[in-house]
């Protein structure tokens, strides 16, 4: 039997629900010219603001067992480019799902961004980052308060037609009360989870190995946190989630939709092997038939 894949997200239907991340697979283009893009459910956007910034200063990339740290700090040519240059060069070889993941330093800049986001004809679903912990005064700051990202949420909704998805942070002590704070406000939907806070020292420099210090710890390693408050929130809100954190296999992808997620980001794995994705759609068809699944959506928070 042909196994269905895909997954319907908001009224927008993904062929599959394999979506990479946020900042790891750049705009897109990049990739286009050695794999078909199309075999991708979706694609989230590097992360962009309102002006180009550089990023935070190298080093800021560290290993570590089981995933990573970065602190590239939202490197990007900021929204003008995105919408007038970055969006429409994508639709010329992409035909899937492209999410705008729009950061800000105020609410201002937040609905400025999403609004431009909003009006451009090729996005289909703006992801609104605040969970970002690479940069100062940034995201984050909104994202680990309830009533902070009620409002960015609420401010945002205001501006926009399209699909809201709300990237959470798990530097959080309760990430169901942001979750329902969100959704309360308007959200459309939920996306989480952004990196967790970490660090490396270099014990013979006597200094961390990050030049911010601390960064963002992405990987295998945080799959089975990630998993839990994917669970946590796809049972207490009635929005959809797109689980992300540590996903590395189509047994990772089950496993997020299971949970409750309707779509799956894959993120760090994408910087260790460009073609995860890919190769990720490739394999769910065998797996649903070992696990006597026939379409992924009828699994979708099935535990």
């Amino acid at each position: 039997m042909v196994k269905d894949l895909s997954v319907d997200l908001c009224g927008i239907r993904l062929r599959n629900p394999v979506v990479p991340a946020s900042g790891t697979f750049g705009f897109g283009l990049e990739l286009a010219g050695d794999m078909d893009l199309n075999v991708l459910g979706g694609i989230s956007l590097k992360g962009t603001t309102r002006e180009a910034r550089y990023g935070n200063p190298t080093p800021r990339i560290a290993e570590c067992d089981g995933g990573m740290i970065n602190s590239v700090g939202l490197q990007n040519p900021g929204i003008d480019v995105l919408v007038g240059e970055k969006v429409p060069a994508l639709r010329k070889v992409y035909d899937g799902c492209v999410i705008a993941n729009i950061s800000g330093f105020s609410l201002d800049e937040y609905v400025e961004c999403c609004a431009k986001a909003d009006a451009c004809e090729g996005i289909d679903l703006i992801e609104v980052n605040v969970s970002c912990p690479n940069v100062h005064n940034g995201g984050m700051a909104f994202g680990t308060s309830a009533a902070s990202a009620a409002e960015v949420t609420a401010a945002v909704k205001a501006v926009c037609r399209k699909p809201v998805f709300l990237k959470l942070s798990p530097n959080v002590t309760d990430i169901v009360s942001i979750a329902r704070a969100c959704e309360d406000a308007g959200a459309d939907g939920l996306t989480l989870v952004n990196t967790f806070l970490g660090m490396r020292i270099d014990i013979a420099r006597r200094k961390p190995v990050i030049a911010n210090k601390m960064g963002g710890f992405s990987g295998r390693a945080i799959f089975p946190v990630a998993l839990r408050m994917v669970y946590q929130v796809a049972h207490a809100c009635r929005i959809p989630v797109m689980g992300c954190g540590g996903v590395a296999t189509a047994r990772d992808v089950v496993e997020m939709m299971m949970a409750g997620a309707t779509a799956v980001q894959v993120g760090a794995e994408n910087l260790r092997n460009p073609f995860a994705c890919p190769e990720i759609v490739n394999e769910l068809p065998a797996l649903m038939e070992e696990l006597g699944i026939n379409t992924l959506q009828e699994i979708i928070g099935t535990v």
